[in-house]
């Protein structure tokens, strides 16, 4: 079926928008800062592309509010010291709005809704099941804010002492040198984010149990957090965080695809 006119226009708007974010990039930023605004952008577009089978008519606004937020959040950060405690970003990560690099909130869209997806295959028998009340979708909530978490405790350190993506006013915390405030910042943030996901996937739930699209889009979702951990395992900042990384994402991840497996091989039913 061909595709309404506006969703196409939408597409060819965003791919402009993509473009000349890359053009401005390569025209005032190193080698470095191109690649990353580039690997922002894919996973941004990759999460999009996948979760328009999970929740076509509510993906759209789940990635604006999870920019929105997203960039809100940094941007206290950044001006006030709230959530992630007092920094400045660098020239590293590219252009900006205000102070905060645009690759930024496009990532907190796409790891929040690999977190979501995870989330709910790790904790429901049908993780497209559209009869979760209010107490599933917090606990859903958290675990997707836990996960997204575990992927920053050594991303963080990574972006900070290798890449030098932006500077602690207090470079002594307690994680590697890295603030503990900051994974309570995180954790807050991705749960608002992977919340307000659930509570609109669940306004719009699919009524089929399953179809080929929505397993493929499970499948990519996890491949994000699975290439997210394989590049952490090779480039981490240091060998203690690569052992802490292989098993904070390594668990969930190994269980999350054995529940897609299992998922993906059940026998479909139609949902009451």
């Amino acid at each position: 079926m061909n595709r309404p006119a506006h969703a196409r226009l939408r597409t060819w708007g965003l791919a402009g928008c993509a473009l000349a974010l890359v053009a401005w990039t390569w025209a005032h930023h190193p080698a470095v800062s191109v690649a990353l605004v580039l690997a922002s952008l894919i996973l941004f577009a990759m999460a999009g592309a996948a979760s328009r089978h999970l929740m076509p008519r509510s993906v759209a606004v789940c990635a604006v509010v999870a920019v929105a937020v997203g960039w809100a959040a940094e941007q206290a950060g950044t001006s006030f010291g709230w959530l992630f405690g007092r920094y400045t970003y660098t020239d590293v990560l590219g252009p900006r709005v205000v102070d905060v690099p645009v690759a930024i909130p496009l990532m907190w869209f796409a790891l929040a809704m690999v977190g979501w997806s995870m989330a709910r295959l790790l904790l429901w028998r049908h993780p497209l099941e559209p009869g979760t009340r209010w107490p599933g979708s917090l606990l859903t909530a958290w675990l997707a804010a836990m996960l997204v978490t575990a992927f920053d405790l050594g991303a963080d350190p990574y972006f900070v002492y290798v890449l030098k993506a932006w500077i602690m006013e207090k470079p002594d915390g307690g994680w590697f040198g890295e603030t503990v405030e900051g994974f309570v910042g995180w954790m807050a943030v991705s749960f608002v984010i992977t919340l307000f996901i659930d509570r609109t996937f669940l306004r719009h739930a699919p009524q089929a149990t399953r179809t080929p699209g929505q397993t493929r889009a499970f499948a990519v979702l996890l491949a994000i957090y699975g290439a997210a951990l394989v590049f952490q395992l090779i480039w981490g900042a240091n060998l203690a965080l690569r052992v802490v990384t292989f098993f904070a994402m390594g668990i969930p991840l190994l269980l999350a695809w054995t529940r897609w497996w299992q998922w993906r091989q059940a026998p479909v039913e139609t949902a009451a």
